[in-house]
């Protein structure tokens, strides 16, 4: 039987098992949720378009650090788009640093506040303002530190590009911890 933990109505995986398992789990959906959007933009002719608007990456680690903590989200998140972009390619290398950076950031501070008393829509908000945030710093120390060719406005743009996967985030993650935890309560 898996050992786990209920705090605040979140699930917590406190095994080495459970936590390898969820970190595994977290990448693999993180890489294959982004190619079925970026199958349907190709259909639809719009690209990888689909990927950057509904954020799709995103989901697994915010998920998996909310229900594993810290550790788990974080390195979910610095490995997901890394091991994306080597079996398909996406992101592309210059992306690649600034959304390992962002991810593992989210999967972090999700991670930090998955056993705090606050509604699970707080915890996404302060990980998601979090992880932009440090993103964004990132991608000025790229561009005026290393030349990069990716301008630090990105931080901004992005935000208004991603808005439906925003919200997107506020609805499904709220719910994937209320079932998690009613289907543990259950099982108790």
């Amino acid at each position: 039987m898996t050992k786990t933990a209920v705090v605040n109505n979140t699930l917590i995986f406190t095994t080495m098992k459970t936590r390898t398992v969820a970190t595994v789990g977290a990448i693999v959906m993180a890489v294959a949720l982004p190619q079925l959007f970026h199958v349907a933009g190709r259909l639809l002719g719009v690209g990888t378009a689909l990927g950057e608007t509904f954020l799709p990456m995103h989901i697994a680690i915010f998920a998996v650090g909310l229900l594993a903590g810290t550790y788990v989200g974080g390195i979910a998140g610095l490995l997901a788009p890394l091991v994306s972009c080597l079996l398909t390619g996406m992101p592309a290398y210059a992306m690649l640093p600034f959304m390992m950076i962002e991810l593992a950031s989210y999967g972090l501070i999700s991670g930090a506040l998955s056993d705090k008393n606050i509604p699970t829509i707080v915890k996404l908000l302060i990980a998601q303002i979090g992880g932009r945030a440090i993103r964004a710093v990132a991608l000025l120390i790229g561009f005026y530190g290393f030349s990069t060719q990716i301008p630090p406005i990105t931080a901004l743009t992005s935000i208004k590009t991603g808005l439906p996967g925003l919200l997107i985030q506020w609805v499904t993650i709220p719910l994937v911890m209320y079932f998690v935890a009613r289907s543990v309560d259950r099982d108790e």
